[in-house]
């Protein structure tokens, strides 16, 4: 999916790999630009405000953006889906604020800081503490993703974090409900 989407976007304008975002898609960006479009996308979003997200739910987020990914529709090189998946085998999770808002694609500045981690900067939950994710990657023997081709772009595009916060919500529902039964059967 990755080297298609190298070899297709070659000669072809592309929104949000050779082009800018939004109202500002009308301008080609130069060749030499199109990695640091990425990172300049994921940093700006970086924006959040309010609590930060309990662990369990920014965890439950890697989880859901790696399961989105793994569909392979994203044209995201697979360094990246790799990376995310040392997040959870190494527990760590992105520290991300409750608050914010960029039009209508979604969840783009909670997972702006997810992608932030994935570039080796910003905050996570690593072991309980939140600490620099340069400190998480060192003592698991990780490394940043690069950024390739359109990385920011399918990183921060979708709705994981509604996804992860619905699921985990609707488990612990459950999980009460099935409390509530039993303390009642029990009088």
């Amino acid at each position: 999916n990755f080297e298609f989407l190298k070899d297709f976007s070659c000669k072809r304008t592309i929104y949000g790999i050779n082009t800018g975002f939004g109202p500002m898609a009308r301008y080609k960006i130069e060749d030499e630009d199109i990695k640091q479009l990425q990172y300049n996308l994921i940093r700006s979003h970086c924006a959040g405000s309010g609590e930060i997200l309990p662990e369990i739910y920014a965890r439950g987020v890697v989880a859901a953006r790696l399961n989105t990914l793994m569909l392979a529709s994203s044209g995201i090189h697979p360094e990246v889906v790799e990376l995310l998946n040392s997040f959870l085998n190494n527990n760590i999770s992105p520290v991300i604020p409750e608050h914010g808002g960029v039009g209508a694609s979604g969840d783009l500045v909670q997972l702006a800081h997810l992608a932030l981690n994935v570039i080796g900067e910003g905050e996570v939950y690593f072991n309980g503490e939140i600490v620099p994710v340069e400190t998480a990657f060192k003592k698991c023997g990780l490394k940043p993703a690069g950024i390739h081709l359109r990385e920011g772009l399918a990183l921060i595009n979708g709705t994981s974090v509604m996804t992860a916060v619905g699921i985990i919500n609707l488990l612990m529902s459950q999980r009460a409900l099935d409390w509530a039964v039993a303390a009642s059967a029990l009088l």
